[in-house]
């Protein structure tokens, strides 16, 4: 009869990391579901231009302060914009990689958001 299993596995130990990875995975999707829900900033320009994100990266606002606008230097006014968004992505990614990590214990696992 053939034996179940991992050659020289304990059948206690494989119970015990499977519940492990189990906890794991249900605390990592609380934490991605409490990331979601929360938003960060990004400011440039001194203040020209501000971007919210959420942690989903989804943009939720963009203001742009009216001093900003120069009809005759729109590429600044481009380049504070796409700065901020960046930069508020970024924000995202910290976030994340700081919240998660401290369930991962630091690997980096594909699929992360």
């Amino acid at each position: 009869m053939a034996k179940r299993g991992f050659p020289g596995a304990m059948p206690g130990n494989m119970n015990n990391m499977m519940k492990q990875v189990q906890k794991m995975q249900k605390d990592m999707q609380k934490m991605q579901e409490e990331i979601a829900q929360k938003e960060v900033d990004a400011t440039v320009g001194g203040g020209m231009v501000k971007v919210v994100a959420n942690g989903k990266k989804e943009i939720v606002s963009i203001s742009i302060n009216k001093e900003a606008v120069d009809p005759d230097d729109v590429e600044m006014l481009e380049d504070m914009v796409l700065t901020a968004v960046n930069q508020a992505l970024e924000k995202v990614d910290e976030l994340t990689n700081s919240s998660l990590g401290s369930i991962t214990g630091g690997l980096n696992l594909p699929g992360m958001f």
